[in-house]
């Protein structure tokens, strides 16, 4: 590990128990400044769960200490009962298509997330994955706490243990086996973050309107790498939320997960000039499953799209929502 990360490690990992409710709404006030949150919800196909993880949200951090202002659940064409399930809870539902449906329709969740910038006001957001069990409302506090206490922190990342099944900490395969191991040849300075692909995150919105959101899989991976770029590593943080449940998918959806997240990287490889590309990297993933008559391939596709930078969308700058608690930044920390 780098020196300079180690240093980071030490300076900008905290632990969600560090920003209890009562100092985060102070910070928030300081100065006679009014920062405004949003948490934003993706979802798709998320009724078991969803509706629990906004009535929490809304008891604890909206009715019982005014610190988000804005809940958003973002409907990702679901087919179940998502939506309705987070409008009886008491969020405000999007649907995915909805949104500036005049750039047309893109795939994935990382057009979930970029969409949101353009329903949302609050000058910090905070993403929560829809499927979580077992959820706490100190993953939205947690994720808070270093951005209300440092105006030079502009993107927090949550960590946690990923138990699979009754391992602990076998969950995160694709993390162990696809994007540590390309952070750390390609990007050493990120390989702090115990997990890079965290559905768990905050930012302040002038940062994350002015970098590309990649649409698949590796909207996580694409949004560290550019803000690392941009902001420098003194800019980013980590916060330890304890355990984090959630559903697991199959070993195939990860292949394709993998495959997508192989496809953001490279595109960033390309657009530093970490490589020199010979070829354009195929975007067909073959896998086999047994069938009556053997081993059978399936072929699908893990091609990546990618948002530009909202604040160049003229639909947004036209309506772009004013940072009312704007701190000014007090330098970016070690690059």
């Amino acid at each position: 590990m780098l020196p300079e990360v180690e240093v980071w490690l030490r300076e900008r990992t905290s632990a969600a128990v560090d920003w209890p409710v009562a100092g985060l709404l102070a910070a928030k006030r300081r100065g006679g400044a009014r920062t405004t949150i949003s948490v934003v919800l993706p979802a798709r196909n998320e009724a078991e769960t969803v509706g629990e993880i906004v009535a929490a949200i809304r008891r604890d951090l909206q009715e019982s200490v005014p610190l988000v202002d804005e809940l958003i659940v973002i409907d990702s064409r679901s087919t179940d009962d998502t939506a309705a399930s987070a409008v009886r809870a008491g969020a405000k539902v999007f649907a995915q298509d909805e949104i500036l449906p005049a750039l047309g329709p893109m795939d994935g969740k990382g057009d979930v997330l970029w969409k949101s910038l353009a329903v949302t006001s609050g000058d910090l957001l905070v993403f929560v994955d829809a499927d979580l069990r077992e959820f706490r409302t100190s993953f939205v506090t947690g994720l808070l706490g270093p951005l209300l206490a440092d105006p030079a922190v502009v993107y927090v990342k949550g960590c946690y243990d990923r138990p699979l099944r009754e391992a602990q900490g076998a969950g995160g395969r694709v993390t162990e086996l696809v994007a540590r191991p390309m952070l750390n040849l390609h990007w050493p300075l990120l390989a702090g973050f115990v997990q890079p692909l965290a559905g768990e995150y905050a930012g302040r919105r002038e940062a994350l309107e002015r970098v590309p959101f990649t649409t698949g899989y590796g909207v996580e991976l694409g949004l560290l790498i550019d803000l690392l770029e941009r902001e420098g590593l003194g800019a980013l943080a980590q916060v330890d939320l304890g355990r984090r449940v959630h559903s697991h998918q199959p070993t195939d959806a990860l292949g394709v997960m993998a495959g997508q997240i192989m496809h953001t990287a490279w595109s960033r490889l390309e657009r530093q000039a970490k490589i020199i590309p010979l070829h354009d990297p195929a975007t067909a993933l073959t896998q086999f499953r047994r069938g009556d008559a053997g081993h059978v391939p399936a072929v699908r596709d893990v091609s990546v799209g990618e948002r530009p930078p909202m604040l160049t969308v003229p639909e947004y700058a036209a309506s772009r929502p004013p940072l009312s608690g704007r701190v000014p930044r007090q330098g970016r920390g070690p690059r």
